[in-house]
């Protein structure tokens, strides 16, 4: 099969193909490489794909919907991973036309790529952010997804009803994947494991927020990869019998689907540094900081359905997980 993967020099991108192409699908693979964060790493996960057979890299931005429409007439993707957004909760606060545009107008685009072209299966990335104030732990896909604090989070819950209404009107089966903090080898370095690194290696102090007692579901990469390359082949089929007043609000009469993807295991910040600084051999200085404007104190993945649907489910320890991306780091950076 021939799949459309956008946001290919991102984090979860350039795994997700990595893992498409030792599969032998054929990949193309679109990213706009803006200076959000460091273009050099985003130029180093694409220099680990170009020279495979079967994989084909367009710089492109999203909001272009003339050279987004030509790329889906000219390959007739069978699967779109649509992964491209504009990231992160703080910068959403600072700039928020960022994320109209990128993610609402470039997703806008995707959908009408495979409007017009017969996609088979797209697949977006959502975000366990659109839990917004819920309080119910762990988080559900039958919970209240209304009350977003966070502009970021309020674009990832306007995908969702985007693609619910594209799959309603025009029958494309759409799959929506809300991530829980994932971390791992060539992460972003905005995040909170890539920064603590740096700082730590550096000597310099850390910021714990809402002074170290918020609790995160950390996913590992390849544990999302893992669920993302699973998923892909289960194709959300319509349900004429199905009732709102009886179902789930991410499931449809449309062949439409959305699932967590996490670990199922919150861990608490402190604990997580506790590993860091194990895999590290360093003691990190701490500060106690406030909570950060729209950050979440806690997430918990509830991944019953996902387990049910795959059989397959994130497992991977954060001591893991943190000495494989410690590891990566130190390689990669040439730090000791």
């Amino acid at each position: 099969m021939k799949f459309l993967v956008t946001g290919v020099a991102g984090f979860i991108g350039y795994h997700i193909a990595k893992r498409l192409l030792a599969n032998g699908q054929d990949v193309v693979g679109i990213d706009n490489l803006n200076h959000y964060y460091d273009v050099t790493l985003k130029m180093a996960r694409l220099n680990q794909l170009v020279n495979k057979p079967r994989f084909y890299f367009v710089k492109l931005d999203l909001t272009d919907q003339k050279r987004v429409s030509t790329i889906f007439v000219k390959n007739n993707f069978q699967r779109v991973i649509h992964l491209a957004a504009q990231a992160g909760i703080k910068y959403s606060v600072e700039n928020p036309l960022a994320y109209a545009h990128a993610n609402l107008v470039g997703y806008l685009n995707i959908l009408e790529g495979c409007r017009h072209n017969k996609v088979e299966h797209l697949l977006y990335a959502s975000s366990s952010s659109v839990y917004g104030l819920n309080r119910n732990l762990p988080f559900s896909t039958v919970d209240s997804t209304d009350h977003p604090i966070s502009l970021y989070a309020a674009t990832k819950r306007a995908n969702e009803l985007m693609s619910h209404s594209y799959s309603h009107l025009y029958g494309i089966p759409t799959t929506g994947l809300r991530f829980f903090t994932v971390y791992g080898p060539w992460g972003r370095p905005d995040m909170s494991l890539f920064k603590f690194t740096k700082a730590i290696l550096a000597g310099q102090s850390i910021d714990l927020y809402n002074y170290g007692n918020i609790y995160r579901d950390y996913t590992y990469i390849d544990d999302i990869s893992e669920a993302i390359m699973r998923l892909q082949a289960v194709i959300p089929k319509a349900n004429p019998a199905w009732v709102m007043e009886q179902a789930t609000p991410t499931t449809s009469s449309a062949p439409y689907h959305i699932y967590n993807v996490g670990n199922d295991s919150p861990v608490r910040l402190t604990e997580y540094i506790t590993a860091l600084e194990q895999a590290l051999g360093i003691t990190a200085c701490k500060n106690m900081c406030a909570i950060q404007l729209g950050d979440v104190i806690n997430t918990h993945a509830d991944t019953t359905e996902l387990y049910k649907v795959i059989g397959f489910k994130p497992a991977t320890s954060i001591q893991k997980g943190i000495k494989y991306f410690v590891d990566w780091y130190r390689e990669f950076y040439k730090v000791n």
